[in-house]
């Protein structure tokens, strides 16, 4: 770590029940030069990877649809959540992951990915770099029903939508979920279904 602002730095683990929350003090100092003590908590689940899947002739995208409780807890109603296809590393890189997640949840097995982004999505408190990928996806490329892996108990459902019928989903709060908001606007601003 090159900051040189930052010094002192203790880590508590608060939990290690699921992922690992830990608590960080340290001392910081400000732009006056004065040194101050500072407490956060940050949750360190792993680093992840998402793609938006893309069929550029029939001008469709591929989804998926969970329950995902933390959004249930705060205020979705039914907690189901549309997303793009997404995972956690666990030790793979993010090309080898994505690639696997994509055929557990959605069936498809796919060779190309791209990268477009690497992004913290919630800085303030979470350590997760995630890795956004576009991949174009064929019919032929279908090799499992999908639906995630059984002992991860995720109940993932595929969808198929027009890429402009996901665009209208983000406005219309169909599509709350900020990768997918994130990848869907890229595809929008990179042209991806021009012709």
């Amino acid at each position: 770590m090159k900051n040189g602002s930052i010094k002192n730095i203790k880590k508590k683990v608060l939990s290690d029940n699921w992922y690992i929350l830990n608590k960080y003090t340290f001392d910081y100092q400000k732009e006056d030069g004065a040194w101050e003590t500072q407490e956060r908590e940050a949750y360190d689940r792993g680093n992840g990877a998402a793609i938006l899947l893309y069929n550029k002739k029939k001008g469709t995208v591929i989804l998926t649809r969970q329950f995902r409780m933390p959004t249930y807890v705060n205020g979705n109603e039914n907690g189901m959540m549309i997303e793009a296809c997404a995972g956690l590393l666990d030790g793979d890189n993010p090309e080898d992951c994505i690639r696997k997640e994509t055929e557990e949840e959605t069936g498809y097995r796919i060779d190309n990915v791209k990268k477009v982004i690497q992004t913290y999505m919630s800085p303030g408190s979470v350590t997760e770099i995630l890795y956004l990928f576009i991949g174009e996806y064929e019919d032929k490329m279908k090799v499992s029903e999908g639906g995630g892996a059984a002992h991860e108990t995720e109940n993932i459902q595929v969808l198929e939508y027009t890429f402009d019928k996901a665009l209208q989903m983000i406005t219309t709060g169909e599509i709350e979920d900020a990768k997918t908001i994130m990848l869907l606007q890229y595809a929008a601003l990179n042209h991806l279904f021009d012709d």
